[in-house]
């Protein structure tokens, strides 16, 4: 093998433990902006430097995940397959490794403020916090993950300085609540397709995988219901010309999260349910229409 090959693999080594295709989770960021109307040239390279921040900041989690869990890692038939279970990258790489990505993370949130270095120093403690205890904890582990999701829309608004409503929190705890069940939910029917009775490192059992499943549902739902509520809201006015075009969105996205959790539910869901969903033709249908329905209440 020449040189060159051997760096080109080891180049696509380490591109594959920052988990780059991780990063669209932070594309949430930009939800405030979108939300308030506030697409000012400004306000977009403000928010623009707040997702490149947060997404250094997610990989430098990630390398410090995979780093803990590599003996875990390499008794799993997918994760063996990470840099550091493979041993594609020396796990004594990963110190510096996390050490690069912090500072380079940090180097892009002074200019944004006290507020936002906040944000991100809680959600480096909480993805920290998860990694090492949370993650292996009944239900705690789900609420938190919910929350890390909440806390990227977070980030995008005190980076911005848009106040966030209460109706976009509630919506986005429910929401993210039903994905991280339905992540859950598709470990533990990989699970019983294995013959495993106990989740790999977490709390669950595969007998728990019903429950599971409701509160995957059943969180989806509420937050569709919350997303109604908010149609009648004063703020829906205000925003939009056009909001009743925007009820039309609320059969789409219980579609969508029926769908998610009935196709987890036969085993085919194999990654996280946002990065499955980028690559599923059904939801990125959905996702043009709940854009495209978005677009029309504003401009119509």
């Amino acid at each position: 093998m020449t040189e060159a090959v051997r760096n080109g693999l080891s180049l696509k080594a380490y591109a594959k433990a920052l988990r780059l295709h991780q990063w669209l989770k932070n594309a949430l960021v930009f939800l405030p902006v979108l939300a308030a109307h506030r697409l000012d040239l400004p306000t977009i390279l403000l928010v623009a430097q707040a997702f490149a921040s947060f997404s250094l900041t997610a990989s430098a989690v990630y390398v410090l995940n995979d780093w803990i869990d590599v003996a875990a890692d390499r008794a799993h038939p997918r994760k063996c397959l990470r840099p550091f279970a493979s041993g594609a990258i020396p796990v004594s790489h990963g110190k510096w490794m996390i050490a690069v990505l912090l500072i380079g993370a940090l180097a892009l949130a002074l200019p944004l403020g006290r507020e936002f270095i906040s944000v991100m120093a809680l959600y480096f403690a909480a993805t920290t916090t998860y990694s090492f205890y949370l993650k292996r904890k009944l239900i705690a582990d789900i609420c938190m993950l919910a929350a890390l999701y909440t806390s990227r829309i977070l980030a995008g608004g005190v980076a911005t300085n848009i106040p966030l409503s209460v109706w976009l929190l509630a919506f986005s705890m429910f929401f993210f609540m039903s994905l991280a069940a339905i992540k859950r939910q598709a470990e533990l029917v990989d699970g019983v397709a294995s013959g495993v009775v106990k989740a790999q490192g977490r709390g669950y059992h595969v007998d728990d995988l019903p429950l599971v499943s409701q509160m995957a549902i059943s969180s989806g739902y509420v937050s569709v219901m919350v997303f109604a509520l908010y149609l009648n809201s004063a703020n829906v006015e205000a925003l939009y010309r056009n909001p009743v075009l925007l009820w039309g969105i609320c059969p789409v996205l219980p579609y969508w999260i029926s769908r998610m959790a009935m196709i987890a539910h036969r085993g085919m869901v194999h990654d996280d349910p946002v990065v499955f969903a980028v690559k599923d033709r059904t939801s990125q249908f959905c996702g043009l229409l709940v854009l495209s329905l978005g677009l029309s209440g504003t401009l119509l």
